[in-house]
């Protein structure tokens, strides 16, 4: 984002910026600076920790008002309650290891902690650490349960640490911290009111009781659309291959493992759905036939495996849908926008999202993916590397744009 250019994006916006005891405290001071020039009101909360680290007069000067430290000072106004009441978004950065686990067990021993237990509106966390504790096993957990939550959680960025040491631990750029929170505000509940049902994950094609061909999808891309339109107001039910993957809270899973099963269980669904989101990388090919008992190793010679096509998901939802809006994803590993471009025309798709699977960093098993988004009337819009569940936003908000009524020009899909 650029902060010299455009209105300002979040005027009115009324958000609790936490600070924590990290090195990484003076960075909250330019992430305030841009708030407040955004037109944000901000209230800062200070841990105890934090104030070693950059002065609470700094913080108040940018703000305009008072930080707040201790749980039991002015108690009558019962700032733990009061405060998250009025707040739009709480924003935590940077957040330490420590305050990462106080937040996922619950663990209210300050006036920021407490704070997390009364505040209904979403929670924004960038973390930031040192000494490789991003990867340790504790810390992964927590992360993993708070997003489980919903709380939005950004990874931290790899790079020179306070320590001398290089790793994945330094607080999120300001910039993307920046278009997380706007993100988290300026979507809303555009998505009340619909039904969107998601495919995500691999299938499992049995060859026989324990042995199974499949691909590299890990679900990841899958799962965070289906937890950013439930954060955006749809009902969501997620169809999902086998994955390692936590439940979105307040997503409806539907746990398959072959092509056949999701096929089901997607044309199943597709008369309560208006939207479908097709991100599941099914099997073209199955065994066309699956021994009952476990295949012997007999002797050195090859073994033939005979191989038949699984239906094709994608066109039969588009052949057999309503007005519903379909969305379809293309990994491919060459000629990306003339592959993807004839997937979309083929299966009478509205949007179609293609991403180079060879690409370095984005992709199947990665956090992070770089697409190309093409929709029904030609337009192309591109999307650079970033975590999958901030692209999730993006693609959910280009596919609003295509549902209008129906009897438009346009020939939109109806709401």
């Amino acid at each position: 984002m650029d902060e010299g250019q455009g209105q300002p994006t979040l005027v009115g916006a009324r958000i609790i910026l936490g600070v924590t005891g990290s090195i990484a405290a003076y960075k909250a001071v330019g992430l305030l600076r841009a708030l407040v020039k955004e037109g944000a009101d901000v209230r800062v909360v200070m841990t105890h920790a934090a104030t070693k680290f950059v002065a609470p007069l700094t913080l108040e000067v940018l703000s305009g008002k008072p930080a707040s430290i201790d749980l039991f000072e002015a108690q009558h106004e019962m700032k733990h309650l009061s405060m998250p009441e009025e707040a739009d978004l709480v924003v935590v950065a940077p957040a330490t290891a420590n305050f990462l686990a106080k937040a996922a067990t619950g663990l209210a021993d300050d006036l920021l902690s407490t704070m997390l237990l009364t505040a209904q509106c979403p929670l924004l966390i960038a973390p930031a650490m040192d000494g490789g504790m991003w990867n340790h096993s504790a810390v992964a957990q927590n992360v993993e349960t708070l997003r489980t939550r919903g709380v939005i959680v950004l990874d931290p960025e790899e790079g020179p640490l306070a320590s001398g040491r290089f790793g994945q631990g330094r607080l999120a750029d300001e910039v993307r911290i920046l278009e997380a929170i706007q993100s988290a505000l300026a979507p809303q509940r555009d998505w009340q009111g619909h039904r969107i049902l998601v495919s995500a994950g691999p299938t499992q094609e049995p060859i026989d009781p324990v042995r199974f061909i499949s691909n590299r999808s890990s679900g990841k891309m899958g799962y965070a659309l289906a937890e950013a339109a439930r954060i955006r107001g749809a009902q969501v039910t997620l169809v999902s291959g086998p994955t390692a993957l936590p439940v979105p809270a307040g997503v409806e899973i539907v746990e398959v493992r072959t092509a056949e099963e999701m096929t089901k269980a997607m044309c199943n669904r597709l008369p309560w759905s208006t939207v479908v989101v097709m991100a599941a990388a099914v099997a073209d090919y199955r065994p066309a036939e699956a021994s009952v008992h476990k295949l012997k190793k007999q002797g050195q010679g090859d073994q033939v495996l005979r191989l038949e096509p699984t239906r094709d998901i994608l066109a039969m939802l588009s052949s057999q849908r309503a007005n519903q809006l379909l969305i379809g994803f293309a990994a491919e590993t060459q000629d990306l926008i003339a592959h993807a471009t004839q997937k979309l025309s083929a299966k009478g798709l509205d949007m179609i999202v293609a991403n180079d699977v060879t690409r370095e960093g984005a992709g199947f098993g990665s956090d992070q993916n770089a697409v190309t988004v093409i929709d029904r009337h030609g337009r192309t819009t591109e999307f650079p590397l970033m975590a999958k569940r901030q692209l999730a936003d993006h693609i959910l908000t280009l596919a609003r744009t295509l549902i209008v009524p129906r009897g438009s020009q346009s020939g939109a899909r109806t709401e």
